[in-house]
């Protein structure tokens, strides 16, 4: 039985992905079992993957169905297992992973009985901190100090620096509310209790939504820089215009799940007028349409 099964997520990054399977036949000292779910990816990634990577467990997508969708074709596999593996990690093929990252990540979670979420230190090749390794819930105060470049010129201030929380020493241990899904280490009972990735998401607020639910049954999340990984962003895809879109419309899902409610009228109002000018003709002519019932943990469950 393995200790640890690892997600990945492929979209036509066949380099970046043979360079990943390669740093994590390199780990030690944790029995592993890795996926990679290819979501309809036209490079060849594939292929690769079977040819050099044999112990691989490959699931192929004849869809791109975004990135939530593809992460539960393995989770579910994962959870039928009997028994599943005690951890579950999500894992970005523009990573690079040290050989005892994944055994220091476990002794983290053997001294932290209260977390059910842990991620490491995401250093991008220019050396710098990836911010989203470590975040705070993008709560409409968060937000809109983001949005107004507040936390970008007063980077060390608790008040205005909390959506990546810049003001922390990138080398403190630290309660959090969510990592990135881009190195995502999960207790498989959290998974089990909390149900899978919210599938309303395309890209981007589905770790964050896990997160939440997560936390709301009592569980910690935890930003470990005792280990650091290698994140190799992809900046054109970030720049691209889906991206973008996807980017503010699951700012506008995580919103309306959540924070709408539970906010005054006049403020809710200029949330809304912000991500419709931020998400373009696409994203309000979303808006228009009711979103889909909020799944709850049942139907999230495989």
């Amino acid at each position: 039985m393995s200790d640890l099964g690892i997600v990945i997520v492929n979209y036509n990054t066949h380099a970046r992905l043979r360079d990943c399977l390669a740093s994590l036949m390199a780990s030690r000292g944790v029995a592993t079992t890795i996926y990679v779910v290819d979501n309809n990816s036209t490079d060849g990634s594939a292929e690769m993957v079977r040819a050099e990577f044999p112990r691989v467990q490959l699931i192929v997508s004849p869809t791109n169905g975004g990135y939530a969708y593809a992460n539960n074709l393995a989770l579910r596999q994962i959870l039928a297992q009997e028994p599943p593996p005690p951890f579950v990690l999500l894992l970005n093929s523009d990573t690079v992973v040290p050989p005892d990252a994944f055994a220091e990540m476990l002794a983290f979670f053997a001294a932290h009985p209260e977390a059910g979420v842990a991620g490491p230190k995401l250093v991008m090749e220019n050396g710098e901190l990836d911010l989203a390794c470590r975040r705070s819930f993008p709560d409409p105060l968060n937000s809109i100090y983001h949005v107004l470049g507040l936390d970008a010129r007063f980077p060390k201030s608790r008040r205005w620096a909390r959506y990546n929380l810049t003001y922390l020493d990138p080398d403190q241990m630290t309660e959090v509310d969510s990592v990135v899904g881009a190195f995502m280490l999960l207790r498989t009972i959290t998974v089990q209790q909390a149900g899978l990735l919210d599938e309303t998401y395309f890209m981007y607020g589905e770790d964050l939504d896990w997160c939440w639910r997560i936390k709301r049954r009592g569980w910690r999340v935890y930003y470990n820089p005792a280990v650091t990984v290698l994140h190799v962003k992809r900046e054109s895809s970030r720049q691209s215009a889906r991206a973008q879109y996807e980017f503010w419309r699951a700012a506008y899902i995580f919103y309306q799940k959540y924070y709408a409610a539970h906010t005054a009228l006049p403020l809710r109002a200029a949330i809304i007028l912000g991500l419709a000018l931020k998400g373009g003709a696409k994203l309000i002519g979303e808006m228009l349409r009711p979103l889909p019932p909020a799944p709850n943990a049942s139907e999230l469950n495989p």
